[in-house]
């Protein structure tokens, strides 16, 4: 048998063992550090989750924004509203790649950080955090944007009912000082399949869509604002790539030679996207200064 220091010592190690699979200690936010941060997990797949201030933030001018001016519009009037303390919605921005809805709301929170407007980055994956990241926020005077990049869901992931949940259907109230910005190519931000075509039904002259469509149809109608953006046409795209050439003080801003280098860019990524126009900007830019420097 056994002494009692042998099980002394054998409890002991089995605490031990037990402390390392429960959560750690919340770590303290210093809400002053940033004016956005992250939210990740630490101490692997048990840990608590915890919000990281992002030291060096992508600082965009909303005025830097060209050729979304609806689009500006309508998601401005509603971070206005949430940051001057009135009603305002969920966001969800959708459409073709590269044409500035991650952009926007970087935009908004540069513009109305001076006024408390902060914003809180959020992977897929910790969507299941949410209640935890709004129950830490609930009592502070800032304004917060939970965001979410790129979002799309496959069937079944655990993150898809946590968002439903947490922008609608919870029990508790949704905290009045945050909102969820969310972007996505994906207008339902679930992949859509032939077969469910099949689900549809006619009802006298009426269609009424089947059960899959309308799950899927459930979460994207749980923000109250829809924003869609579109490819820019050869003319818009020109213009961007325009503005940004001046940000960057390139030289022969309109000239042919440009226009023609930045069509060849466009075909060679299959895009004219603001992104795109903002890379090739980026690259004749640095082109050019490099050339300048070695002629001195």
């Amino acid at each position: 048998m056994p002494d009692v220091s042998q099980l002394l010592a054998r409890a002991e190690s089995l605490v031990a063992k037990l402390e390392k699979l429960l959560p750690g200690e919340p770590v303290p936010v210093d809400w002053k550090a940033a004016i956005a941060f992250r939210w990740r997990k630490v101490n692997g797949a048990n840990g608590r989750g915890a919000l990281h201030p992002v030291p060096q933030v992508h600082r965009i001018d909303i005025k830097a924004l060209v050729g979304i001016d609806e689009q500006k519009s309508l998601v401005e009037q509603n971070t206005r509203q949430f940051v001057e303390g009135h009603p305002a919605n969920n966001v969800l921005l959708t459409g073709a790649r590269g044409t500035g809805k991650s952009s926007l709301i970087k935009a908004l929170l540069n513009k109305y950080a001076p006024r408390g407007l902060r914003l809180i980055e959020v992977e897929k994956q910790d969507l299941i955090d949410l209640p935890d990241i709004v129950e830490m926020i609930c009592q502070r005077p800032e304004r917060f944007v939970l965001y979410c990049d790129d979002l799309s869901f496959e069937a079944d992931e655990p993150g898809y009912k946590a968002l439903k949940v947490i922008l609608d259907g919870s029990v508790a109230a949704a905290s009045e000082n945050c909102l969820i910005y969310a972007t996505s190519n994906r207008r339902h931000l679930m992949p859509e399949f032939m077969n469910e075509n099949l689900e549809y039904k006619h009802v006298g002259e009426e269609i009424h869509p089947g059960e899959t469509s309308e799950e899927k149809v459930s979460l994207s109608e749980r923000f109250g604002l829809w924003v869609s953006f579109y490819p820019f046409d050869q003319d818009e795209y020109l213009r961007i790539v325009g503005v940004w050439l001046e940000h960057f003080k390139a030289g022969g801003v309109h000239s042919d030679e440009v226009k023609h280098a930045a069509l060849q860019w466009s075909l060679q990524r299959g895009s004219r996207s603001g992104r795109v126009a903002w890379q090739f900007a980026r690259d004749w830019a640095g082109r050019k200064r490099l050339s300048s420097a070695r002629r001195k």
